[in-house]
């Protein structure tokens, strides 16, 4: 196997849709478009959608070969041209959302390689007490989480107190997803009523939430209604980053109070999702223009998440587990992950 020089780099590389396995080789490296920076990646943290789109070719991509993964961590190697002054500059440890999905696969912008562009707009810069495997969590989580709130119409200023006795749902939250929800939710001023396993339910509470129920309780549909009442909390905006959209339709539909509610979900829902007068569902998107895109991606990583982390308001979670074999263990990385894991993120080193 090649090491990387100053014209190339190792990639692993999904040959063709559905290929079920990648294949790590040398690759060229690209020079930085005008609002792009080239990152020398550190860390690669693993979601979901990466062995959908290695095994499964879904979501659709057009370009292959090509490279897949978002979240990643390292150091910014070179600027475009375009690139705002207040950017990150070439040596600034960052964390970073590589935009495979959005670029339908060109692979110069998919994270499973030791070079990669991304937008200025999908960076964050890390303090030195952040290293760059906890660094790797954070892309995708928060972004997801904000682009929930953007769904449901949640407004980005939303700052409420205790007494405005107002509850946001979230089911799944050991999850990165999940976690960095309830994280965002507290921020907001909300009382975060939380579903994970028991294991899991100290260290929410660490991250802000309110109260936990444990998923797999028969009663926990009741116990979370029951205690939001007693609370004296409506709920009416959830995040289901688990799958379980009729759960939580059937608690937002009690506690929503005179008005109504809305559920973003990170899970497509089914043909068979049930409908609950008072209560929508929408499925998790950023914006779908490009311009606006960049403006969320940006608000979201550049913005709020920069002063969170600069502040120490917000934490880097689930907790890591790392990988062994770089970039060739990708495939194993997937693997584990989706046979199921509760409560960390799976993490590369390259």
């Amino acid at each position: 196997m090649s090491s990387t020089t100053s014209t190339h780099h190792l990639a692993a590389i999904l040959p063709t849709k559905a290929a079920g396995a990648f294949q790590v080789k040398d690759r060229p490296t690209p020079t930085p478009g005008p609002h792009d920076l080239l990152i020398e990646v550190k860390s690669i943290a693993l979601n979901p959608i990466d062995y959908y789109q290695r095994d499964k070719g879904f979501p659709p991509l057009d370009h292959y070969p090509t490279v897949l993964g978002s979240d990643i961590a390292g150091t910014v190697v070179s600027a475009g041209a375009s690139v705002p002054s207040d950017a990150p500059e070439p040596g600034a440890r960052v964390a970073a959302f590589a935009p495979c999905f959005f670029t339908k696969g060109l692979p110069d912008y998919g994270a499973f390689q030791t070079r990669v562009l991304v937008p200025a707009a999908n960076v964050v810069p890390l303090p030195a007490k952040i290293g760059f495997n906890e660094a790797s969590l954070l892309p995708m989580g928060v972004v997801t989480a904000w682009s929930g709130w953007y769904s449901i119409g949640v407004p980005r200023d939303t700052a409420y107190s205790a007494e405005d006795g107002k509850g946001m749902l979230i089911w799944g939250g050991a999850s990165s997803i999940g976690s960095a929800a309830v994280q965002v939710a507290k921020s907001m001023g909300f009382s975060v009523y939380v579903t994970a396993s028991e294991k899991h339910h100290e260290y929410l509470k660490g991250l802000g939430a309110s109260k936990v129920f444990d998923y797999r309780s028969e009663d926990v549909v009741e116990n979370i209604v029951k205690a939001a009442k007693a609370d004296g909390v409506t709920v009416q905006s959830g995040f289901d980053a688990a799958g379980q959209v009729k759960s939580c339709l059937e608690i937002l539909k009690e506690l929503k109070g005179e008005g109504s509610a809305k559920l973003a979900t990170a899970v497509p829902p089914s043909e068979d999702t049930p409908k609950v007068e008072g209560v929508e569902v929408k499925f998790v998107a950023a914006p779908g223009d490009e311009k606006e895109r960049t403006e969320h991606f940006h608000f979201v990583l550049g913005v709020w998440l920069k002063e969170k982390l600069e502040k120490g308001e917000f934490v880097p979670s689930p907790k890591v587990q790392v990988v062994g074999g770089g970039l060739e263990g990708i495939d194993k990385g997937l693997d584990e992950l989706k046979k199921g894991v509760s409560g960390v993120k799976l993490v590369l080193e390259v």
